[in-house]
């Protein structure tokens, strides 16, 4: 019985969702000003490199287009909206990717595949770790534990820790090619926002996390999913 309660006191920790509201203002905010903004702007921006643009333009496109659904029916399609904004931070995460490389290439000017193969096995590091380290704290309880203040275990410090690797591990590629200043500032600006961007993508986790535990879902909110006209409360 206890083992029970437990498992429903960490689903209830994983399923304290946004609202629809919310969730549509995440798009407009994260997609103008993190995505768009800080990310396809400087790809875009001279000087302009045809094969960063390629490697940037067919994702970030599929992902306006699906987010367009997001924006019109967010009710409708509030269960989806997770998957979404998993792949959301997946795809902003590599585009700050591209963003830093192109500072790499472009601007310093380095050459050969080194430095684009480390920040490949930098960027799929951070994704995986980050990732584990949200599926150990919902399962250890410490989401349940810090909603209702009972744990003593300070984890903004290891999730800083979990970032600070990525961001050092860029700034050190940064020096072994420049001693630019102003380019390891802006590589260690995109790395941190690449930190939270790889916290996004751990909603794809939450999202099959969701479609797993319907039921308590439907509980603690018995109108999510529904389309806007079936609700008492939008």
């Amino acid at each position: 019985m206890r083992k029970n309660r437990e498992v429903d006191r960490i689903s209830l920790s994983y399923l304290n969702l946004q609202t629809t509201k919310e969730n549509r203002g995440n798009i407009i905010v994260f997609f103008l000003v993190t995505l768009d903004l800080i990310g396809v702007l400087p790809i875009l921006a001279i000087p302009f490199s045809y094969n960063f643009f390629i490697a940037m333009i067919f994702p970030v496109a599929c992902l306006h287009l699906w987010a367009i659904m997001y924006v019109i029916a967010p009710y409708k399609y509030e269960r989806s909206y997770y998957l979404f904004f998993g792949i959301y931070g997946l795809i902003n995460t590599y585009v700050y990717f591209l963003v830093i490389q192109k500072l790499l290439y472009s601007h310093l000017f380095i050459q050969g595949s080194t430095a684009f193969i480390a920040g490949i096995i930098f960027l799929i590091a951070l994704i995986i770790f980050i990732n584990w380290l949200n599926i150990r704290f919902l399962y250890s309880g410490t989401y349940a534990n810090l909603q209702e203040k009972k744990t003593s275990k300070n984890v903004a410090p290891i999730t800083a820790v979990a970032g600070l690797g990525y961001v050092i591990a860029q700034l050190v590629l940064t020096f072994v090619y420049s001693a630019s200043i102003k380019m390891a500032i802006l590589i260690v600006v995109l790395s941190i926002l690449s930190v939270v961007t790889a916290y996004f993508s751990t909603f794809i986790h939450r999202y099959f996390f969701i479609l797993k535990n319907e039921e308590i879902v439907k509980k603690v909110r018995p109108e999510f999913g529904l389309p806007k006209k079936f609700r008492k409360n939008t």
